[in-house]
């Protein structure tokens, strides 16, 4: 084989339709794009429109409500974490943290914090410290002697909470100077 015989297989590559070039290409005078009007220009946008009748979208009513303060938990149930064990991804006698299932590759990042589930079995004795679990979750671990701390997952929350309080504290020791005025 030599290199000017080196080749893409048969319809590896399909070439480029260059439109606009004379009637004789086929694809001539409109390009393929029909007769005038805005569809034959670039930079179109119909998406929606239908010719001045009020659109479907808006015709029908709004519903539903999207809470800009949910929690977005990275989920992980018990079976998960048991196969991780038996894996030697994590190590059942040290405590399993967040931390430690983002670098045993449980989950792939922490989000708003992580919170266990209890769908699987659990046969290793545990130490868990998350965000949040579910009551089968805790019972799961705690039948097989293990111990579930729920707590915030990292100084961040922690931080905001403290200055939460400390606004709240300064709140209240102005409404108690407010009503010693009164």
């Amino acid at each position: 084989m030599k290199l000017n015989e080196i080749a893409d297989n048969d319809g590896a590559r399909r070439r480029r339709k260059r439109v606009g070039r004379g009637i004789g290409s086929g694809t001539g005078k409109t390009a393929a794009r029909g007769h005038k009007g805005q569809k034959s220009r670039s930079g179109v946008s119909l998406l929606g429109f239908e010719g001045g009748q009020m659109p479907l979208y808006r015709r029908l009513p709004k519903g539903g409500f999207t809470n800009i303060f949910r929690k977005n938990y990275r989920v992980v149930n018990i079976g998960r974490i048991q196969s991780a064990i038996d894996n030697g991804k994590l190590d059942a006698e040290k405590i399993v943290t967040e931390q430690t299932l983002i670098e045993g590759g449980v989950i792939k990042s922490m989000r708003d914090g992580v919170r266990i589930l209890g769908k699987g079995e659990l046969r290793a004795k545990i130490e868990v410290v998350v965000s949040g679990a579910s009551k089968g979750a805790v019972d799961a671990i705690e039948s097989v002697g293990g111990k579930i701390t729920i707590s915030a997952h990292s100084s961040s929350v922690l931080e905001k909470t403290d200055a939460a309080n400390a606004k709240d504290e300064g709140a209240d020791s102005t409404l108690g100077t407010m009503t010693d005025k009164e």
